[in-house]
C-alpha cells in the first residue's frame, strides 16, 4: 500500500514536473516572439512604414484569441505580428487593403480602417450603397479608398447593384448610367451594367486599365480569385498586366461592349433630375446617374523645374524592355520608382534621385531588392537630392544637405513623384470631400 501510494507521488510529480516545463516553455517562447515583434515595430518606426498610409487593420485586442489566422492569411510579409499574446500592427503603410485578415480572424477582432490622428486622408463621402452626398452621383474603387483589384472590382459591381435598386428609367436622358474610368471598378460596373440591360456609356481619359495601364509591362500584379460580371470566377494569384489587359479587352469584346478612350471629363452639372456631363473635346452627354471610378493619382505630379517639358522626361514607365544603352534617370522613392528603376538596371545606366535620407513605405522585396542593386553598383542612388534643371545631354540635381550642385549626363528622365488628387474636380462636382484621421471601414 505504501509503496503505491509512493509511485503515485511519482508519477503525480513527473506530469507535474513535465506540465511546469512545457508552460515554461510556452512562456519563454512567446517572450521570444514578443521581442522579436518588438523590434520589428521599432525598426517599423525608424523606416516609417509604422504608420499606415490607406487601409489598415486595427485588433480589438480584448476579443483577440492569439490563433495566428489573420498573419497567416495576410499575402503580404510583416503586416501584422503577435505581441504579448496579442496580433498587433507591424508595418501599416505596407498594407494594401486584401482584407484577408478581416475575414480570418474567428472571433472577429479586425476591422479595417483609413487615417489616423498623424496621417489622414482625404476620401469623399460615400455612404454604404456608395452613393455621395449628391443624390445620383456614385464613387466606387481607388478613389472612394479601395486600391486592391480584387476590392475594386467588387465595390464596381456592388455600386451598380445599388443604382440598380435606386435608378427611375422614366427619364429623358440619353443614358441610364455613365461610368467615369475604365480601371477594374470601372470595367466590372460596366459589366454588370450590361448584364442588368442599363444603357450605359463608359469614358476612360486615357486608356483601357487606367493606373493598371501605366504599369510596366512585365510588371508583376498579386491578386486573389474574384468575381468578374458576365465572366465569372477569375482564379489569378500572379499575373502580368498584359495577362489581365487581354482578360479585360476579352470579356468586353464577348459582350459587344466598347470604351470611349482618351475622354478627359471636364464636368458634371444636374440638369433638373438629370446630370449633363462635359468632356475636354466639347462633348455633352446626358445620363441618369453617374458611377466614378477613377483612380487617386490623377494628373501627374510636376517637379516644376527648367526642361520638364522636353520629350525625354517621361511620368510612367510602359515598355522598359524597348529601352536600352541609355543614361536614365528615376526620380521618386515609393515603390513605383524603385521597380522601374531596377526594371530599366540590367540595360541601361541607372541612378535613382530621392529627396529624403532613405526610402520609406516601400514593399519588403522592393527595399531588399533595390539594396542589392545599390550595393552591387547596378543603380546608382542620390540620396537627399532633388532635380533643379534638365537639358538636352544632362540632368542637374542638388544635394538638400551639402548644397552641392551634381551634373549627370542623361538621356531620358522618368518622373514618379506622384499624382494631384482629383479633389478639384469633386468639388466642383458638388461632391464633399472629408479628412479620414481614423475611421471604420470595414467591422463585422
Amino acid at each position: 500500500m505504501y509503496e503505491e501510494l509512493i509511485e503515485e507521488i511519482i508519477t503525480y510529480s513527473l506530469f507535474g514536473i513535465i506540465i511546469v516545463g512545457l508552460i515554461l516553455y510556452y512562456i519563454r517562447k512567446q517572450k521570444h516572439k514578443t521581442q522579436l515583434i518588438t523590434e520589428k515595430i521599432e525598426i517599423a518606426k525608424i523606416d516609417g512604414t509604422y504608420e499606415p498610409v490607406s487601409l489598415y487593420p486595427v485588433v480589438d485586442t480584448s476579443r483577440c484569441i492569439n490563433s495566428g489566422a489573420c498573419i497567416k492569411a495576410c499575402p503580404e510579409h510583416d503586416i501584422l505580428g503577435i505581441q504579448n499574446g496579442k496580433a498587433t500592427i507591424i508595418n501599416a503603410a505596407q498594407c494594401i487593403g486584401h482584407g484577408a485578415c478581416f475575414r480570418a480572424c474567428p472571433v472577429e477582432a479586425i476591422s479595417l480602417w483609413i487615417g489616423t490622428e498623424r496621417r489622414g486622408v482625404e476620401l469623399p463621402h460615400v455612404s454604404p450603397d456608395f452613393e455621395t452626398n449628391v443624390p445620383g452621383i456614385f464613387i466606387a474603387g481607388e478613389l472612394g479608398g479601395m486600391g486592391l483589384i480584387r476590392n475594386a472590382v467588387t465595390q464596381g459591381r456592388e455600386a451598380v447593384e445599388s443604382i440598380i435598386k435606386k435608378i427611375d428609367k422614366n427619364h429623358k436622358a440619353t443614358y441610364d448610367l455613365v461610368i467615369v474610368g475604365a480601371g477594374p471598378a470601372g470595367i466590372s460596373a460596366t459589366l454588370a451594367a450590361k448584364k442588368a440591360g442599363l444603357k450605359t456609356l463608359t469614358l476612360e481619359q486615357d486608356t483601357l486599365g487606367g493606373t493598371v495601364y501605366t504599369y510596366p509591362r512585365s510588371k508583376i500584379i498579386m491578386t486573389h480569385p474574384m468575381d468578374l460580371p458576365l465572366y465569372g470566377k477569375v482564379k489569378l494569384k500572379e499575373t502580368s498586366k498584359d495577362e489581365l489587359l487581354n482578360l479585360w479587352n476579352k470579356v468586353l469584346q464577348e459582350n459587344n461592349i466598347s470604351i470611349q478612350e482618351n475622354t478627359k471629363v471636364e464636368a458634371i452639372n444636374r440638369v433638373g433630375n438629370e446630370f449633363e456631363i462635359e468632356t475636354l473635346n466639347g462633348e455633352k452627354i446626358t445620363t441618369k446617374t453617374v458611377l466614378l471610378a477613377l483612380g487617386r493619382r490623377g494628373t501627374p505630379r510636376k517637379l516644376g523645374v527648367e526642361g520638364e517639358m522636353s520629350q525625354k522626361v517621361a511620368y510612367r514607365l510602359l515598355e522598359p524592355e524597348l529601352i536600352q544603352n541609355k543614361k536614365v534617370l528615376v526620380v521618386g522613392g515609393g515603390d513605383s520608382a524603385v521597380e522601374s528603376a531596377l526594371l530599366l538596371a540590367n540595360e541601361n545606366t541607372v541612378t535613382l534621385s530621392y529627396r529624403s535620407e532613405k526610402f520609406s513605405r516601400l514593399k519588403t522585396k522592393n527595399a531588399e531588392l533595390i539594396k542589392n542593386a545599390a550595393l552591387t553598383g547596378l543603380v546608382d542612388i542620390q540620396y537627399s537630392t532633388e532635380v533643379i534643371a534638365i537639358n538636352e545631354k544632362q540632368v542637374h540635381l542638388i544635394n538638400k544637405i551639402t548644397n552641392e550642385n551634381i551634373a549627370i549626363d542623361n538621356d531620358m528622365v522618368y518622373i514618379f513623384a506622384g499624382g494631384e488628387l482629383p479633389n478639384g474636380f469633386l468639388k466642383k462636382c458638388g461632391i464633399q470631400v472629408n479628412l479620414k484621421q481614423g475611421e471604420v471601414v470595414m467591422k463585422h
